[in-house]
């Protein structure tokens, strides 16, 4: 989460690019870009159209740059793009299926993983992890978009109910309800899971 300090210097960076100082989406790209890619990432569990769509999120910011309001949070603003533009693609993905909805790549879901001990974990303890992670992944890939979403910048992203509600153009008591049934459907889900492993 952004410290006070890093939403000032959003603010600056947008009123200098606002101002016509380009150099100012580097500086935003260089202190959001690796969150946003992991975001967009865990959201189309493809990582061709999250850097894409990553790039179209900043490309948007710079275009719609005077639209940017000062007294929001800059992040928010990002996030509420990159969350309409990703419900955009999956949209039009549903529509003209191009690719697998398997298609995955198994070597970058580290973030779904458990947190380790600081000891090598022994081989067996390795793959145990990696199929409860992989189990994650395909609970969470399964659930429908309203309800994976909120949940991914809940518990992924540690954005809060509010501001998930911003980017979602909801109440936060929606926001609220949506993460509890996706949990209720990750614990059913990973329950039928892991009774067939």
């Amino acid at each position: 989460m952004n410290t006070a300090s890093e939403d000032e210097q959003d603010r600056r960076d947008m009123a200098r690019l606002a101002g016509g100082h380009g150099a100012a989406l580097n500086e935003l790209m260089a202190r959001h870009a690796p969150r946003l890619f992991g975001y967009l990432n865990r959201v189309l569990h493809d990582e061709d159209e999250a850097a894409d769509l990553a790039q179209e999120t900043f490309l948007r910011v710079h275009q719609h740059r005077g639209n940017f309001r000062s007294d929001g949070k800059f992040s928010t603003w990002l996030y509420t793009i990159a969350t309409n533009l990703a419900r955009d693609r999956q949209r039009s993905a549903t529509r003209h299926p191009q690719v697998s909805l398997e298609s995955e790549n198994p070597a970058t879901g580290d973030d779904f993983r458990e947190s380790l001990p600081e000891s090598r974990p022994s081989p067996v303890e390795s793959l145990q992890s990696e199929e409860r992670g992989e189990l994650v992944r395909r609970a969470v890939a399964a659930l429908p978009e309203d309800l994976r979403t909120p949940l991914i910048l809940a518990a992924y992203e540690d954005r809060s109910q509010v501001e998930i509600a911003v980017i979602l153009d909801c109440s936060p008591k929606a926001v609220e309800m949506r993460i509890y049934r996706a949990r209720q459907q990750l614990r059913t889900s990973l329950g039928k899971m892991l009774e067939l492993v």
